[in-house]
């Protein structure tokens, strides 16, 4: 099966007063097209920002860095934009705080000139499991959760093929987390979606992945699939911590 992210020998460097810091470090993978694909590590081990540089966030160097085969430069057109979301780890954060659920997914179909913006974002409410009533509400009348199914929403309105998330569970209460883990579950199938979920959490992305990247320090440390976590079947000392410290593994229909 093709790859719809390819990233080989990718680098990220950033500049931390006279000194430079190797935040990702010769870090390869593929993502096969409709794969739900996992990166865990601690805080600091380059995860996020591995996402963000395939996303164009972050200035990066690469051998290779592809998005459905072709060359993700630094420079990304609508189209590209389009083809590749991103939600991000704080919905509040991201979320424009004047404006209304309605405008907020109104917005993207706009830019991009996408006719039956209406109808559009009706779907995009009812997709993600909100309310009619919650349409024309501001964000600080939601809670965590709906903010971020609002997030969600608003990055599958323009139905794109790839979705990139950055701990999107990280910033709920666990209460909510599952709702949330279950809901793109739910959507990553009904959209036929290829996904890169990030979180420091092995359990949550084990919930959602079929395989999954750790890192470390700003490496790649080995790459394992969800069998390989319930049986056991991991190389690194460093897995085997993050196994130890999480919650379980029982995958989504496990």
């Amino acid at each position: 099966m093709a790859a719809m992210i390819a990233v080989d020998h990718l680098n990220v460097t950033f500049r931390s007063g006279d000194r430079e810091v190797r935040a990702v470090q010769d870090v390869s993978f593929e993502v096969a097209a409709g794969e739900s694909f996992g990166i865990v590590g601690e805080s600091g081990s380059g995860k996020s920002t591995v996402l963000r540089a395939i996303a164009g966030l972050v200035p990066s160097t690469a051998a290779r860095l592809e998005v459905n085969g072709r060359p993700a430069s630094a420079r990304r057109t609508r189209e590209d934009r389009r083809m590749l979301q991103f939600v991000f780890q704080d919905p509040y954060a991201s979320l424009h705080p004047r404006q209304t659920v309605d405008d907020i997914l109104r917005e993207p179909l706009a830019i991009h000139r996408i006719p039956g913006i209406d109808g559009k974002v009706v779907k995009a409410i009812a997709d993600v499991g909100l309310l009619p009533a919650h349409r024309f509400r501001y964000p600080h009348q939601l809670s965590g959760g709906q903010r971020q199914r609002v997030a969600i929403a608003r990055a599958l309105i323009l139905s794109p093929p790839i979705l990139l998330l950055d701990e999107p569970t990280s910033a709920l209460d666990v209460s909510v987390q599952a709702e949330i883990l279950n809901l793109i579950g739910k959507l990553r199938q009904g959209y036929s979606l290829t996904s890169i979920l990030v979180s420091h959490d092995l359990a949550v992305v084990a919930h959602l992945c079929s395989r999954i990247a750790i890192m470390q320090f700003g490496r790649l440390v080995e790459v394992i699939t969800a069998e390989d976590l319930r049986t056991g079947q991991v190389t690194a000392d460093y897995t085997r911590e993050l196994i130890a410290a999480s919650r379980g593994f029982t995958r989504a229909g496990a």
